[in-house]
């Protein structure tokens, strides 16, 4: 098992990383005129979901850490909710919207995870 030296070496802010990537590629086929609309809000609360991982990482303490890390989640949470939203509209397709809706399913397990361990490895609940 790999040491963890630092955020960048947790799987999980790597794979929001990927995330916010293929974000950044899908919203540029959304309409120019949600550019300050849908297309700001997905990309903000992505890009928060890392930031937030490597924010909390680098606090003193576990209670601050698992802190940012369920903000983390609520980000992803609003980011589900907005990518939903870019389907409704008929911004993405169904596929697109699948695929990309499983990568943050999956950030959002080892996400839950992820706090699970660093609460009970602390001995807070």
């Amino acid at each position: 098992m790999k040491k963890i030296r630092n955020y960048r070496d947790l799987i999980v802010w790597q794979k929001s990383m990927a995330l916010v990537t293929e974000v950044y590629s899908i919203t540029r086929l959304f309409p120019k005129e949600e550019l300050y609309g849908l297309i700001s809000q997905i990309r903000r609360s992505a890009v928060s979901i890392p930031s937030n991982i490597a924010g909390g990482y680098g606090r003193y303490s576990t209670n601050d850490y698992i802190r940012f890390l369920q903000i983390a989640i609520g980000s992803l949470y609003e980011f589900q909710t907005q990518l939903e939203i870019g389907l409704n509209l008929g911004y993405l397709s169904k596929d697109i919207f699948e695929k990309v809706y499983e990568q943050s399913r999956e950030i959002e397990r080892m996400l839950s995870s992820l706090i699970k361990k660093v609460g009970n490895y602390s001995g807070t609940k």
